[in-house]
C-alpha cells in the first residue's frame, strides 16, 4: 500500500512539473479580435467589380468599392490606383492625392501611375506638371496607346481656352 500511495505521488510530482499553465489550445489576443465587419472576398471580386463600375462612368460607386477592397487589403497598388482614379474623377483631389503617396514609393515608375497622376494634374488645370508624367511614360514606352492619348488631351486643352461662366453668358 505505501508503494502504492509514493507511485501515486510521483505521477502526480511528474505531471505538475509538465504543466506550465500553457497549452496547445491557449489563444492568444490576436485570434480573439473581432473581425465580423471585415468581410471576406474571394479573389479579387471588388476590384474586378469597381473597374466595371469605373468603365461604366459609376465613379461613386467605383470609389466605394476600391475602397473596401483597401479595407481588406490595405497595401494592393491595384486597388490604390483605382482609387485615386476613382477620386479624381469625382473631384476629390484631397484623397486622390493621399492615394498617390501611398502609391508612389510602390509603383511611382510605372507607366500606370505617370499616365493616372498626370492626367489628375490635367483635371485640376496643372497642364505643365501633366505634360511632364505623360512624357516620363511616353519615354518608358513611347508605343502606350493611354499615354497617346493623354498626350493628345493634353494638346487639345492647350489649344483650347478656359473660360469662366461669364463668358458664355451671351451664347
Amino acid at each position: 500500500m505505501v508503494i502504492m500511495k509514493r507511485l501515486i505521488v510521483l505521477v502526480m510530482a511528474f505531471a505538475l512539473v509538465g504543466c506550465d499553465g500553457s497549452s496547445s489550445f491557449s489563444e492568444s489576443p490576436a485570434s480573439n479580435k473581432d473581425t465580423s465587419n471585415v468581410s471576406f472576398y474571394p479573389d479579387d471580386e471588388l476590384i474586378v467589380s469597381a473597374k466595371v463600375q469605373f468603365r461604366e462612368g459609376n465613379y461613386g460607386k467605383s470609389y466605394t468599392m476600391f475602397k473596401k477592397a483597401l479595407d481588406v487589403t490595405p497595401n494592393d497598388p491595384q486597388a490604390w490606383l483605382g482609387f485615386a482614379a476613382s477620386a479624381d474623377m469625382l473631384n476629390r483631389f484631397d484623397k486622390a492625392d493621399y492615394a498617390y503617396r501611398k502609391m508612389q514609393p510602390v509603383i511611382g515608375n510605372r507607366i500606370e501611375f505617370l499616365n493616372n497622376y498626370g492626367y489628375s494634374m490635367l483635371l485640376r488645370g496643372e497642364l505643365k506638371t501633366a505634360r511632364q508624367y505623360f512624357l516620363k511614360a511616353y519615354e518608358k514606352d513611347p508605343s502606350n496607346p493611354v499615354t497617346a492619348n493623354n498626350l493628345e488631351m493634353l494638346r487639345n486643352s492647350v489649344n483650347f481656352p478656359r473660360r469662366t461662366r461669364e463668358d458664355l453668358k451671351g451664347i
